[in-house]
């Protein structure tokens, strides 16, 4: 498929949305808004730091003097285990519908050092953080349908800590976005008999355009309908529908594509690049989920320079999402990063 490199709408067949591309505007000058840049010198233990191993949490915990990753409940969960006793919802009003949401909320430190982030860190220190997210995982996804794994980069990201940490929250409830990925992945399966994502997989690696990262089980591509300027969704290649189901091979060499793509989005500007990033996996309570591939989505705002965001406002908010870089050209600057991180020298 050429590039479209004229106006245009994509549609993003797993939720149904639609973003309005217009490549045209790249050549437009900026005045809007410029965040601050990154800070890098961060010292490896911060004695403020509620995330650093013996330091005091907020409910005067303290945490333990931990070597490579550690899980603790959030101090501010968003989901309580049960649900708030004593009110009413009327199940049948159509303007004021309500119903009761529990759940369980954790935090995942990805490593014990304040100053290393995802892509800084080793391989065997990333397989410590892969296998976090399946043990948890697995252990909430036997108690709730809907478990999400994601981390949230960078203060621009809303993150309130430096310091390389995720989250894990698990509801009963189906989440918006994996009832929207159900619904159109199992329409796809019944229209065509065969898998979305698989054969999404399948056509990327021929078309080869949007490609960033490809290895044995794992792919990077820029998402044909991306939204964000250096949106990436990464892929199972394999038949796997849930990260509990991933073995040990499987989860290595997710750990070569986590480590590959930070490095990448870090060298597009020289920065600690922010980002939120969330695994997608198939509802727990589902009794056919054949039409499910475990995939997770990166999704950067930065636009121009490690100062210039992208703002969803207006059309955005308003309309449907709009974007000037095509997915074709974010995928080739991608690619054209060093694979050394830029910290480590070229």
């Amino acid at each position: 498929m050429n590039d479209f490199e004229f106006t245009h709408r994509r549609q993003n067949p797993l939720t149904g949305d639609w973003v309005l591309v217009s490549p045209h505007r790249n050549n437009r000058p900026w005045l809007g808004a410029t965040e601050e840049s990154s800070v890098d010198d961060l010292a490896e233990h911060e004695a403020t730091c509620p995330l650093c191993p013996g330091n005091a949490r907020v409910n005067n915990e303290y945490n333990p003097d931990y070597q490579n990753t550690f899980v603790f409940v959030n101090d501010f969960g968003a989901l309580l285990t049960e649900s708030a006793k004593g009110q009413d919802f009327e199940p049948n009003d159509p303007l004021f519908k309500a119903n009761f949401a529990n759940g369980e909320c954790r935090v995942v430190c990805f490593s014990p050092k304040h100053n290393k982030s995802l892509p800084e860190l080793s391989i065997t220190e990333i397989n410590a953080v892969v296998d976090t997210w399946q043990s948890n995982y697995v252990a909430l996804a036997s108690k709730y349908s809907c478990v999400h794994v994601f981390e949230n980069k960078g203060a621009v990201m809303g993150c309130s800590q430096p310091h390389p940490h995720g989250q894990i929250w698990a509801h009963d409830h189906l989440s918006t976005e994996i009832l929207l990925e159900n619904t159109n992945q199992l329409s796809y399966q019944k229209q065509y008999g065969s898998n979305l994502l698989n054969d999404y997989v399948n056509r990327e690696i021929d078309e080869q355009s949007r490609v960033v990262i490809e290895n044995a089980h794992w792919l990077v591509v820029v998402p044909f309908w991306a939204a964000w300027p250096f949106e990436t969704m990464l892929v199972a290649k394999d038949d796997i529908r849930h990260f509990g189901q991933l073995n040990q091979e499987q989860k290595s060499s997710l750990s070569f594509a986590l480590q590959a793509l930070t490095i990448c989005y870090d060298n597009i500007f020289n920065c600690s690049f922010p980002y939120s990033m969330g695994w997608h996996s198939a509802p727990s309570n589902l009794d056919d989920d054949s039409h499910w591939r475990l995939h997770a989505h990166f999704y950067p705002p930065l636009l121009r320079s490690e100062s210039v965001k992208k703002h969803m406002v207006g059309y955005e908010m308003l309309a449907e999402s709009q974007r000037d870089l095509s997915a074709e050209t974010a995928a080739k600057i991608l690619r054209s990063t060093a694979p050394t991180h830029y910290k480590h020298g070229k």
